[in-house]
């Protein structure tokens, strides 16, 4: 384990930024966004949280070509959706690789979520509230925790949930995409984090049928399965506390990392102007 006090999870080299007029906190540092570069849209995996040289880094690296991390821990659907001045990035760029992002952390009929930490549950809505008349929303503060009751308390009923929280989701990937003209690539990468929990698996609540239906709307799907710092033995080299050692394990190790941009460097080098 690096050393907390030399080099926090929020102290790298790319500790977070933000660019003018957004509010969104993105992996840093500041990039000059006057000569041609590729743009990276997506939530804690493409920042890198727990690594010195997140994918988007070492991407950069193997086509030597300027990649804008715009990943924001915990980010959802709704935080670039909702920030305009990411998406003028994102727009201007030779193109922009988007990551599939899980479908919970998204507002929807029947719950609110953080405009920008889209992990935060911020409350419920009528037909919740209607549904699960027994609960008390109060306790609750992130959407897994959230989900994770609901299904405890009434498979059927969170099955209602799940579906339109699936259907929301194709929706609002559809919203963001179109927001940037099509002229993206989805980037999945997808990993179990423990099989043996409903939220086992990132991107929650994404299957493949949901990603098919996005298919004709972007220029290409890379899918790439990955392993958490933990399955990987992947942790050396990772910064955290102590008390971050779990968070950490079910991260992306710099291994992983590396693996990952090798193959987006693989897939962009023949797709980009020489």
């Amino acid at each position: 384990m690096m050393s907390y006090e030399l080099k926090s999870a929020t102290a790298l080299a790319g500790e977070p930024c933000s660019y003018a007029g957004s509010k969104l906190l993105v992996r840093g540092p500041a990039r000059n966004l006057t000569e041609p570069y590729l743009a990276f849209i997506g939530g804690t995996e493409v920042f890198g949280r727990f690594v010195e040289r997140p994918f988007v880094t070492e991407t950069e690296a193997l086509l030597d070509r300027i990649c804008v991390n715009l990943g924001s821990v915990n980010a959802g659907v709704d935080s670039f959706l909702s920030d305009a001045d990411i998406l003028e990035i994102a727009g201007r760029a030779e193109t922009t690789l988007l990551q599939v992002l899980g479908a919970q952390n998204i507002s929807n009929g029947y719950y609110k979520v953080h405009p920008r930490r889209n992990d935060r549950f911020l409350c419920a809505h009528d037909p919740l509230l209607e549904l699960y008349p027994e609960v008390d929303f109060t306790e609750y503060h992130f959407n897994k925790h959230l989900l994770n009751a609901l299904r405890s308390c009434c498979t059927t009923r969170y099955e209602t949930v799940r579906d339109h929280l699936q259907d929301t989701w194709v929706e609002r990937m559809g919203e963001l995409i179109s927001a940037l003209n099509g002229a993206v690539t989805l980037l999945w990468v997808h990993y179990d984090v423990d099989q043996q929990v409903l939220f086992g698996h990132e991107p929650a609540l994404v299957d493949r049928p949901m990603v098919d239906a996005l298919r004709a709307r972007v220029l290409g799907v890379l899918e790439i399965p990955v392993h958490t710092a933990r399955d990987a033995a992947d942790i050396d080299g990772m910064f955290y506390g102590q008390l971050d050692l779990p968070s950490a394990q079910r991260m992306l190790g710099p291994k992983e990392h590396l693996r990952i941009a090798q193959q987006v460097a693989q897939y962009l080098r023949p797709r980009l102007k020489t």
